[in-house]
């Protein structure tokens, strides 16, 4: 069968017969003279045609041949005749009826209508009907209606009702080929045809315009010519239905009305469908289910754009007063009597309840005249009547629970509103594990790939699963089966929509508690699928990565997420990749409400339970620091959408500040992690230190450094963090402060005030050096507090500085607290030096600084980081260039007065001799119990810092000096005396010390041989055979009082190579 292009075929060959006999039995008069009367004679040809083409096409598409056998027929009706030959040609090339419209004889239009109420078709009639031109449409619909009036018959009041039905349940179908034709070629017939009377005001200014509201207007106008026609309880249920529907949906009815939900939706197709199976006379009853749905949905879902004029909605409010008037009490009889509801008893009813309720919201908010007001005011109290005495049709509508049917029906055939069906569908617990259920979503999986509906799916299986209800488990596995293949299909970002459903529904255990019986295998996939990944980790297979580990997620998020985690910090080099893995699932980002930390978020939970504190090398600790960085700033690779897992506020919340204590065994980890967050944040446009309590920090931090005060008096297992890391400690309150002063603005004046206040009073509490890094801080604010005594060696303005009374400070200490504020910083150790007052001019003024400086210094120096020695040993260079500091030179490491030029290496001479002097003042009986062996340790690795700085200042001075320019010959033999009196130096502190910290020291005496062996064979012609003979017999004489043995066997065959 052929429902593509127009042409003659063998449907239109039988269709050509029907009308062939119908002339016949007309014959001699013309069809275009057919009246009503003759059409039961003479049309039953022509319907018994259209009827064998339907059987015969009923295999394929009996309303389709229909459909365009009308098209043709009404086509023919339109189309206009030919004038001249000229005109048949044109028509025969352009017209696509012209073929198959010369097939039919000329007809007129009750050949048209008789036809369509013969066939039953008046929701064809109007699908061909708004297919017209707007003026056109108007114009056959009058026919019609004129058609009607005349010699009513029973038959054309059921059609006439049926068209006016169809018309408020039309949609148009603008996608219809055969439509699209139909029209255009009407539109060409219209510069021809003069028979169409003058069409309204609107369509002359809007000739293209659909005219419903005008359409409706008019089908009242028929009801009122016919209403005396209309005989008998059913048609007269059908009329007033019908009223009420186009009152109610296209006159009361707010201009934007809200669609009705699904489920109240899907109970009003079940209770007409319901009716239609016990109404056995309806027209559906023996209709397959889905037809009827279809049917159902136009029942149910009138709607319209646009509002009916003032006037027709009075007068669609007067007919109704006086119809129900007239025909109330017939109804109500029938209505009540025992029969069974037939569909439109039950169409009445509810039409005029959805009536009755729309009325009573117009009345309330329409402003209307005073006689409009009064009709709709008695037509509502009429309603409200006739409804309390008919009440008990929309009780008794029918039992049948068809819900479910319909909504797979629906589902199924994909019809209107189908996916909000998926949604109850997945949701209807008592339909779940149904035979039709399980092969509804298994032929309709596509549609379920849906976040929302994934997880409505899940919350079903989960709740069949823990219930009593008798589901077999081969069922459960099937469907849960299904479901995570239609999670398998999601997008990444909708994977994430129901990985945070999950997480918030069932928590971080995920699926896994009520379908781990279910999910057996899970522990040996987890470990498969992320060992596999730890081992090929590229980003070339991340997306597969990703994929993989979606599925894991859901089952188990927290099994995943930690182990995901171990392999990171465990696994060298899979870190970055495993967390691309994990920040490519942002709903990871959950914060639990249950539990005693609810503000920390299901990611830094799984970190600290399995990863933190757990190091078992240095590596692993870096591979973390590493993890927490991507975390918190996020590699984004291509074509994966990536978040952070990790704000820096909660990372310094939860491994920073409750870890800044001397005694905790992660703080030095924790300083790192501080450090890499503030730095690897510092860019971020929004200031985020606020939500940390950033004045809280900064006072651990304090406290932190106070307690390096008290470092070596504190027992072994007090003291986690070397001294070396109060450097690291120090840079961040240093950085901390900066960032925290740049943002100050955020803060308002009166909290900035008060944090600072609050700050600089609980640092009262601390060493006062403490207070001194906080300077620039409390500039504006408060005055440095420094010891009483320090005013006695400084000029110190009072408008800047202010003294305290500090335990262990009396008198004599002012050198002390001078030489631990400029141990602070460069920048303080300057400002120390330009307020110090010692008179140049006085030797003895000179003598005693010098003597109390060392003093100073050895108190100073075993509580001191690698930093603030620098600080010190700048700060003593400075000294001695402005001979403020006077070094004597002895002579206990010289066999003879040397004929050099040690100028240039004075201050180098000097440091060494300054070092030798503080290590004999340390190693002495006074001082000797002072420090623990670590501080030993820690001394000596300083002095080996200096004296390493001090030999490469030797080797510059020695190659690039400014003394060595213009002169006859180089420093070489300077140079090399200056190493002979480091390594004398060095032996010397070595044989104060215990053997067990020597080691540096002895490596640094190594160093120096080296250096001078280095230099003195660089340079051969510099000294006499003699003389190296003689610096090689004092070397050894040296070397020989060095113990153990192995270390002085060393040092005599180096110095036995020179």
């Amino acid at each position: 069968m052929d429902l593509g292009p127009l042409n003659i075929c063998e449907e239109m060959t039988i269709l050509h017969g029907g009308f062939l006999l119908a002339e016949q039995l007309f014959h001699p008069r013309a069809l275009t003279e057919l009246t009503k009367s003759d059409w039961e004679h003479v049309g039953r040809p022509i319907v018994e045609a259209l009827q064998e083409i339907s059987s015969a096409a009923a295999h394929s598409q009996p309303f389709a041949w229909k459909k365009k056998a009308l098209i043709i027929i009404w086509a023919k009706v339109l189309q206009p005749q030919p004038v001249t030959s000229s005109d048949t040609d044109t028509r025969w090339q352009e017209d696509v009826f012209f073929s198959v419209g010369n097939m039919i004889p000329t007809l007129n239009h009750t050949v048209l209508f008789e036809l369509l109420k013969s066939l039953e078709a008046s929701g064809l009639f109007i699908e061909l009907l708004m297919a017209l031109p707007a003026i056109v449409c108007c114009a056959e619909l009058e026919r019609f209606l004129e058609h009607v009036s005349i010699d009513t018959s029973s038959e054309d009041v059921a059609f006439f009702l049926d068209v006016w039905w169809e018309m408020m349940k039309h949609r148009g179908n603008p996608q219809d080929p055969l439509l699209s034709q139909f029209s255009a070629m009407v539109h060409k017939y219209l510069p021809v045809l003069e028979e169409f009377p003058h069409p309204p005001k609107r369509l002359r200014s809007e000739p293209d315009v659909c005219p419903t509201m005008l359409l409706l207007a008019m089908l009242l106008r028929g009801l009122m010519q016919i209403q005396g026609r209309i005989l008998g309880p059913v048609r007269k249920c059908c009329a007033l239905a019908n009223l009420a529907d186009m009152l109610s949906v296209f006159a009361l009815t707010e201009d934007d009305p809200q669609e009705v939900s699904a489920t109240v939706y899907l109970d009003k197709l079940a209770t007409v469908i319901s009716v239609w199976n016990s109404d056995t006379q309806n027209l559906y009853h023996h209709q397959a289910l889905a037809e009827k749905v279809k049917e159902a949905e136009r029942d149910v879902s009138l709607t319209s754009l646009a509002k009916l004029p003032s006037e027709t909605i009075f007068a669609g409010l007067e007919l109704m007063h006086a119809l129900l008037g007239e025909w109330g009490e017939e109804l109500q009889a029938m209505l009540c009597s025992s029969q069974g509801t037939s569909y439109d008893s039950y169409r009445l009813c509810d039409s005029l309840t959805s009536f009755s309720q729309n009325l009573a919201l117009y009345l309330n908010r329409a402003s209307l005249p005073e006689e409009e007001r009064q009709v709709a005011s008695e037509l509502a109290v009429c309603v409200r009547d006739f409804l309390r005495k008919t009440s008990r049709v929309l009780k008794n509508r029918g039992s049948q629970d068809i819900t479910a049917s319909i909504a797979m029906a629906i589902i199924q055939q994909k019809m209107n509103r189908h996916m909000e069906m998926c949604y109850i569908f997945a949701s209807e617990k008592k339909w779940a594990f149904s035979d039709e259920w399980v092969a509804c979503l298994v032929s309709n999986r596509a549609l379920f790939r849906e976040p929302d509906l994934v997880l409505r799916l899940l919350e079903t299986v989960l709740g069949a699963s823990t219930t009593d209800r008798a589901v077999p488990e081969p069922q459960i596995q099937q469907v849960l089966h299904l479901v995570l293949e239609c999670y398998t299909d999601l997008s990444l970002p909708d994977k994430n929509k129901v990985l945070a459903g999950i997480l918030h529904s069932w928590g971080k255990r995920g699926l896994s508690e009520t379908l781990l019986t279910y999910v057996e295998s899970f522990p040996e996939d987890l470990n498969t699928t992320l060992n596999k990944l730890a081992q090929s980790a590229s980003e070339q297979g991340l997306a597969k990565a990703v994929a993989s580990v979606a599925r894991l997620m859901i089952v188990h998020p927290e099994a995943t997420v930690k182990k995901i985690c171990s392999l990171a910090v465990v696994n060298l080099g899979t870190h970055k990749f495993l967390a691309q893995i994990l920040t490519a699932f942002p709903a990871l980002r959950f914060i639990e409400e249950q539990g005693p930390n609810s503000s920390t978020t299901f990611m830094v939970s799984c970190l600290r339970e399995t990863v933190w504190a757990k190091f078992s090398t240095p590596k692993e600790e870096k591979q973390f620091l590493e993890l927490l960085n991507c975390l918190m700033n996020p590699v984004k690779p291509q074509g994966i959408p990536v978040a952070a897992l990790l704000e820096p506020d909660e990372v310094l919340k939860e491994f920073v500040l409750s870890f800044l204590m001397l005694d905790i065994e992660e703080v030095d980890l924790s300083l790192k992690i501080f450090l890499q967050t503030l730095e690897a944040n510092a860019c971020l446009e929004e200031y985020w230190l606020q939500a940390c309590s950033p004045f809280p920090l900064l006072f651990s931090l304090c406290q932190l450094l106070d307690s390096f005060s008290k470092y070596w008096q504190l027992p072994k297992e007090k003291r986690r963090l070397s001294l070396e890391r109060k450097d690291l400690a120090a840079h961040i309150l240093e950085l901390l402060c900066e960032i925290l002063l740049a943002n100050a603005e955020t803060f308002s004046p009166d909290a900035w005030i008060k944090s600072v206040s609050w700050l600089h009073r609980k640092s009262e509490e601390l060493d006062w050096t403490v207070g001194l890094r906080l300077k620039t801080f409390f500039e504006g604010h408060f005055k440095c507090e420094v010891p009483a005594t320090l005013f006695e060696i400084c000029k110190l303005s009072e408008d800047e500085w202010t003294s305290q009374a500090h335990q262990g400070y009396g008198p004599g200490t002012g050198l002390l607290a001078w030489m631990e504020c400029s141990c602070i910083s460069s920048t303080l150790s300057e400002r120390m030096l330009s307020l110090l007052v010692v008179n140049v001019g006085s030797p003895e003024e000179v003598r005693l600084f010098s003597k109390g400086f060392l003093v100073a210094l050895v108190q100073v120096m075993p509580w001191c980081s690698p930093q603030e020695w620098q600080h010190l040993q700048q700060l003593t260079r400075r000294l001695l260039e402005k001979q403020l500091l006077h070094v004597p030179y002895s002579l206990e490491y010289i066999q003879f007065v040397p004929l050099l030029n040690l100028k240039p290496f004075a201050q180098e001479l000097q440091l060494s001799v300054l070092f030798l002097r503080a290590f004999q003042f340390l190693c002495s009986q006074s001082c000797q119990n002072w420090l623990p062996l670590e501080g030993w340790n820690h001394v000596v690795r300083l002095l080996c810092g200096s004296l390493t700085s001090l030999l490469d200042s030797v080797r510059l001075i020695q190659s690039v000096g400014p003394w060595a320019q213009g002169q006859e010959q180089d420093l070489t033999q300077e140079a090399l005396f200056v190493y002979t009196q480091v390594f004398c130096h060095a032996l010397h502190i070595m044989a104060m010390l215990r053997q067990e910290v020597c080691e540096p020291l002895y490596i640094l005496a190594l160093e120096t041989l080296t250096c001078y062996e280095t230099l003195s064979k660089a340079n051969p012609s510099v000294s006499s055979l003699l003389q190296k003979v003689n610096e090689q017999h004092f070397l050894k004489s040296i070397a020989e009082n060095i113990s153990p043995e192995g270390r002085r066997q060393t040092l005599l065959q180096k110095i036995s190579s020179f």
